[in-house]
């Protein structure tokens, strides 16, 4: 491993529900929605890099009265290998870091909805992020 974590935070977090409407209709409209996972990554010093890894409920369909939901999780990483190559420190930031997060990112947006009256949600427990780095190096 040529890397380590040596810090995590949650750097951005927002919730609306806009009205009691859309809360009491959010199951039947649940196929408006989707959820989308987005990383970013910036370069804090010399060695050391932040990686932003967000979920964000975004709709389908374009309807102001929508629930809002976004985390960003934010993970300070530190390059231990001063030669590591362009391709490695891609895959430290877009599978192995996400990897190593994504049940806490998940835990804190499961949350919010339970925490707003929604049971049952239902939010994939794993992300195959090598999957989706392969997917996204063939296109």
């Amino acid at each position: 491993m040529s890397y380590k974590i040596i810090g995590k935070y949650i750097k951005e977090l927002s919730f609306s529900i806009p009205n009691t409407k859309t809360f009491y209709l959010l199951s039947k409209d649940i196929e408006k929605y989707k959820i989308n996972i987005d990383i970013k990554s910036n370069k804090v010093k010399q060695n050391i890099i932040e990686v932003l890894t967000s979920l964000n409920l975004t709709t389908t369909k374009n309807d102001s009265d929508t629930i809002n939901a976004k985390v960003v999780f934010a993970t300070v990483v530190e390059l231990t290998d001063e030669k590591i190559n362009k391709e490695q420190l891609e895959q430290i930031v877009l599978i192995e870091v996400p990897s190593q997060i994504y049940s806490e990112l998940r835990k804190i947006f499961v949350s919010l909805f339970e925490n707003s009256g929604f049971r049952d949600v239902k939010i994939s427990k794993n992300v195959d992020f090598q999957n989706l780095y392969n997917t996204r190096k063939i296109q």
